[in-house]
């Protein structure tokens, strides 16, 4: 048993097949998405507060417990596109890892424990919590068939997760071009995340998802350089308003992580052919976990240390 603990790969190994298929399936490495929780405690100036950082800690993990619950769903209906698709077809429901009866189990009890576990403490949240499973189930079901519709309803979806980190505190400082920031970013991230879709899966992409059938890379192209451009812009127009402990506007300074993150990662799409997995991206690439990391640190530096 010490053995097993000292080897986290051991221990990992030693679980049975269909709890690491869950695991598996629940996508721990797309929490990461779920981070947008945390722009308003960080930009409202209340990252330092014990009380409020608790309750968006348990926001994320409630939420986190919400997204996985989606995937579950999403994995389940995709089940015979994903067993098309040449990466899709390893996930753990597609590739035979986790049974689809267990998965339905999983999906049902994961948004009843979370949704409950928010009305302990938040009502607002609870009711963020369930617009997000309606959203996202009408995306699995028919959203995702609709040609842009699809990356409109993934950028609702970043929004609804920055409004779960507003409403579960009392923010005072909290500007709406954030809002406007996390659908541009989110819309970019999708768009590219197509685009190298229809490069990846070529002639078979209409086969694992219908939308694919309607974009083409001039389409794709020239929706990525819209949103390119509206990241950079929503942005920059939200340092204009940001209250730092320093000088008016210099939250300005930031701007230029923002434009080599969105600069690195079209470097990632067009040159190196990635960007299909955003959120591995974010572990993957030292560069832009760099820059990320040199973002938060100088913001955080911005707003609270004088």
């Amino acid at each position: 048993m010490t053995t097993l603990f000292k080897n986290p790969r051991l221990l990992w190994q030693s679980l049975p097949g269909q709890v690491r298929g869950l695991v598996r399936a629940m996508r721990p490495r797309q929490w990461t998405k779920n981070g947008f929780i945390f722009a308003a405690i960080l930009f409202d100036r209340q990252l330092t507060d014990p009380h409020a950082f608790l309750r968006v800690l348990a926001g994320f993990m409630l939420l986190c417990l919400t997204a996985s619950a989606i995937y579950l769903i999403n994995d389940i209906v995709d089940i015979e596109r994903d067993r098309l698709h040449p990466k899709k077809k390893f996930r753990a429901i597609a590739s035979g890892q986790l049974s689809i009866r267990w998965a339905m189990v999983a999906a049902v009890i994961l948004p009843i424990v979370a949704v409950g576990g928010a009305l302990t403490f938040s009502l607002p949240l609870a009711l963020v919590l369930i617009g997000y499973l309606a959203l996202h189930i009408a995306y699995s079901f028919y959203f995702k068939n609709i040609v842009i519709i699809d990356v409109f309803a993934i950028a609702a979806g970043f929004v609804l997760r920055v409004l779960a980190g507003v409403v579960v505190i009392t923010v005072t400082n909290f500007s709406p071009w954030l809002y406007v920031c996390a659908g541009a970013l989110s819309l970019f991230l999708a768009v590219g995340k197509r685009r190298q879709e229809l490069i990846l899966l070529a002639g078979n992409a209409g086969d694992v998802r219908t939308t694919y059938k309607e974009y083409n890379m001039a389409l794709l192209d020239d929706m990525l350089r819209m949103v390119t451009t509206s990241c950079v812009l929503s942005y920059t127009f939200y340092t204009f308003e940001a209250k730092t402990l320093f000088a008016p506007n210099v939250m300005l300074l930031t701007v230029p992580f923002v434009v080599y993150g969105i600069f690195r990662y079209l470097y990632l799409i067009h040159v190196k052919g990635e960007g299909g997995a955003p959120d591995e991206l974010l572990f993957k690439d030292r560069a832009l976990l760099i820059d990320i990391t040199l973002w938060v640190l100088t913001v955080i530096v911005l707003i609270y240390i004088r």
